[in-house]
């Protein structure tokens, strides 16, 4: 489901934009707006950094996103019919992408482009809203930070811009000051004098319109993200979602929780909590320290087997999916940390061929570093299992505060270190 300019020009509610609506929008004689921009022909796959998408696609970005579609003309900035584009192929996809990446700085990243229609073919791009701006342009030695001024593309003065990067700085600040309020929410009450916690929460950079889901919409969830946390990781570790309730959720302040299910004597060692909120935020808190080594015996609180880190960084990556794919949302900033308070140096353990239990590739730590990253949860999943995996990497290997940035667009867009 998506909403775009043109489905508010024509009424509609958020759907699956498609070649009829597209038509409406003909039809109904929609006019270009600040967010809706018509282009006839599509721009040639040669040299397109040098053409002006680079340009268009910053504009859209630095006035809150917006769509382009090629494949309408227009009289009077009003779309009056349509024009066959031909063939938009993937090399052709792969260039506009990599125009977005490397001719704008910062990037723009998270580009969602339609292709419409058979006999008239079309190319609609949505230009996602942006917390980086001012996204710049470079012309040689010099640069510009372009705007839409309604439907026509204008240049910044000084202290647009200037505005523009004091809001960065503020979302940044207040992004990390609310990733940090729900870590230690997430981290507050547990038992870490006694076994080692992993603790992650997830934050979106641009918030879900707060609106409480029902249980079952809640649930729908938990029961998606399963199937996703088992494509990043195998069941040879012990996954969260396995020892949560996720069919009796709790309501809490603008959240649902998903309450431990390993109550049992014999179970408090894999105990599992987990939070959905309502504006898209997502938290885990797993015990991953003290498991099981046999039928009747355990590891010390503060050993931690590698894979138990990779289980939890499975699971919660993929909470972080489905509450993205439910709610349109695509990059978070992430926190990932093992909070463990005992006397004893924490390890980390692996575990060889043969299922023995190996101590001998970790250096004791007295504290973790909690690792902070930004994950866009829109787009391929080879790509995004990627981030996944190199976050899990990132989790064991902790050597320092680690800043990570994981895209999941095409190779262009691949995971790169901030």
């Amino acid at each position: 489901m998506t909403f775009t300019p043109l489905h508010r020009a024509l009424g509609l509610n958020p759907s699956v934009l498609t070649d009829e609506i597209l038509d409406a929008a003909v039809a109904a004689g929609v006019s270009e707006t600040d967010d809706l921009d018509w282009k006839s022909e599509l721009p040639p796959i040669k040299n397109i950094s040098q053409t002006d998408v680079p340009k268009d696609i910053a504009a859209m970005a630095n006035s809150g996103g917006g769509m382009i579609v090629y494949g309408i003309t227009e009289s009077q900035k009003t779309a009056t019919g349509r024009v066959d584009i031909g063939e938009f192929t993937e090399g052709h996809e792969r260039a506009y992408r990599s125009a977005a990446v490397t001719a704008i700085s910062p990037p723009v990243f998270g580009l969602d482009i339609h292709r419409l229609g058979t006999d008239a073919r079309a190319v609609a791009v949505v230009v996602p809203a942006s917390v980086d701006g001012p996204h710049l342009i470079y012309k040689n030695d010099l640069f510009g930070a372009p705007i839409r001024n309604d439907a026509d593309t204008a240049w910044m003065r000084e202290r647009q811009v200037e505005a523009m990067y004091r809001a960065r700085f503020d979302e940044r600040r207040r992004a990390s000051d609310a990733l940090g309020s729900l870590y230690e929410e997430a981290a507050s009450g547990r038992d870490v004098r006694k076994r080692a916690w992993l603790v992650a929460v997830a934050h979106p950079r641009i918030p879900a319109v707060l609106r409480r889901p029902d249980r079952d919409a809640a649930g729908s969830i938990f029961n998606r993200a399963e199937p996703i946390a088992l494509s990043y990781s195998n069941r040879n570790g012990v996954h969260p979602l396995e020892n949560i309730d996720r069919f009796n959720l709790r309501p809490g302040l603008r959240r649902w929780t998903a309450v431990n299910s390993a109550t049992g004597e014999r179970e408090r060692w894999k105990e599992a909590w987990a939070e959905i909120h309502h504006d898209g935020s997502v938290t885990l808190a797993a015990a991953v320290g003290g498991h099981r080594m046999s039928a009747d015996g355990y590891l010390g609180g503060w050993q931690v087997e590698g894979r138990g880190i990779e289980c939890c960084v499975a699971d919660f990556a993929a909470l972080i999916r489905a509450v993205a794919e439910g709610n349109a949302l695509d990059q978070f900033e992430v926190q990932v940390g093992i909070e463990w308070a005992g006397d004893e140096p924490l390890q980390i353990l692996t575990v060889d061929g043969t299922g023995h239990v190996y101590d001998g590739v970790s250096t004791p730590l007295r504290r973790f570093t909690p690792v902070r990253a930004n994950i866009n949860a829109a787009g391929s999943d080879e790509d995004f299992h990627l981030g996944v995996f190199q976050l899990a990497e990132d989790a064991v290997n902790q050597g320092g505060i680690t800043y990570l940035h994981v895209m999941t667009k095409p190779s262009e867009e691949a995971s790169s270190n901030d």
